[in-house]
């Protein structure tokens, strides 16, 4: 469905009301001028700041840089900042809407990225849709970040962009419509399972959705030891027998599925443990009916989940979706800063798949004893967050040898 076109209003001089036929917009009055700005570190007052600042001083830094490139983290901002990236093609609810609009997303990005994990980030977007392209020009900006965070690229291109980018660089490149839904995933489920005396081996799961968060939410989740999962697209799961299958959703069908099931994802409710939705759609209340007792529910599109809380409680233990006027907001911000922070802090070479469940893992951790059915995932404002998650990346990446410092 294409996104309704609306007209931003009319200001006064100072920018904050409307005209009588085109009332005060927050949203419009907030973006006027974008959400950041370039700040300085160090003062240019005189011509002595001028001089270390710029020319002549900066000379010796360079040419220090020069015979010494590892250098370069510690005398410039490279190993504190995150190029975000995207081509606009699949932004938020919107889809694929250009780099220009993709803007403010992007912007908002990056101010979480400083807000919530400390570390500066960059808008990049980028005028081609062509994966190599794409691959091409990241390559050639990546001297002057110390990360790249992938963003709102469609499926199944952002899988391959990011493989690339990963072969080809020596920092982290983290698709974050994947990785950083999943690890949030994982966290809540783990609290849910804790909650109800469970273990993440005796759980089936059913995902709706097949695009980049649903593919990695299973792969990352059967990787941490979930017992099975099954993911459907529009089709119906994605199974073995389907002929209509793309290369990733070949390879997702012979990783999940351990039950063999076909057909549609109603009918693959029947008996679950868990639905995760990041699809939009709505699932039938006799589906969710159908779901084993205390099953868990993660209904993540916005702004509709999959299934409304309400009719969820009725039969599940635990409920959570991607909107912040419920419990369990299960919300990306909660993961992305830290596990950057935490790569950076240590020049980590990239980022594994411990590295991701180490985060899950503190994520969950944080709850602590205030674990409840309306409280399995913390909130992006309880300040611990960061920090748990920061820490636990950068030991995770020295003990899987990607440190560097």
């Amino acid at each position: 469905m294409a996104a309704e076109i609306v007209n931003p209003p009319s200001d006064t001089e100072n920018g904050t009301e409307g005209s009588p036929e085109e009332p005060f917009d927050p949203a419009f009055a907030l973006h006027r001028g974008g959400k950041m700005a370039v700040q300085a570190t160090v003062p240019v007052r005189d011509k002595d700041d001028l001089s270390l600042a710029y020319t002549p001083g900066v000379a010796k830094v360079c040419s220090a840089i020069a015979e010494q490139p590892d250098l370069v983290h510690d005398y410039t901002w490279k190993s504190q900042v995150v190029a975000v990236v995207t081509d606009g093609t699949a932004v938020l609810g919107l889809g694929d809407i250009g780099p220009e609009a993709s803007l403010p997303v992007m912007e908002g990005k990056a101010i979480l990225f400083k807000q919530f994990g400390g570390v500066d980030a960059v808008p990049i977007a980028l005028a081609t849709t062509d994966t190599d392209e794409i691959v091409e020009t990241v390559v050639r900006l990546a001297p002057s970040f110390g990360g790249v965070n992938l963003e709102d690229i469609s499926a199944p291109r952002c899988f391959e962009i990011e493989r690339k980018l990963q072969e080809r660089l020596d920092i982290p490149v983290f698709h974050d419509d994947q990785h950083g839904t999943a690890v949030v995933t994982l966290a809540a489920l783990r609290n849910a399972a804790k909650l109800t005396g469970r273990g993440l081996g005796e759980l089936r799961a059913v995902i709706s959705g097949a695009g980049a968060a649903g593919v990695a939410i299973a792969k990352f989740l059967l990787e941490a030891g979930l017992g099975d999962v099954a993911v459907a697209d529009r089709k119906g799961i994605v199974s073995r027998d389907r002929e209509d299958l793309n290369d990733v959703k070949r390879e997702l069908a012979d990783l999940t599925n351990k039950a063999g099931l076909s057909g549609s994802l109603e009918s693959a409710l029947a008996g679950a443990d868990v639905f995760i939705g990041v699809s939009g759609g709505t699932v039938p209340e006799a589906a969710v009916a159908s779901m084993a007792p205390g099953a868990y529910v993660f209904a993540m599109a916005n702004p509709d989940p999959e299934v409304h809380p309400d009719v969820a409680h009725k039969y599940a233990a635990v409920v959570a979706t991607g909107r912040s006027d419920f419990p369990n907001q299960i919300n990306n911000v909660l993961a992305f800063p830290g596990i950057f922070a935490g790569a950076l802090q240590v020049r980590a070479s990239r980022i594994t798949e411990g590295m991701k469940i180490a985060a899950a893992n503190a994520l969950a951790d944080v709850v602590g004893d205030e674990l409840a059915a309306d409280y399995v995932i913390p909130s992006p404002f309880d300040e611990r967050v960061a920090p748990a998650v920061t820490a636990a990346v950068a030991a995770a990446a020295r003990a899987e040898g990607v440190a560097r410092r």
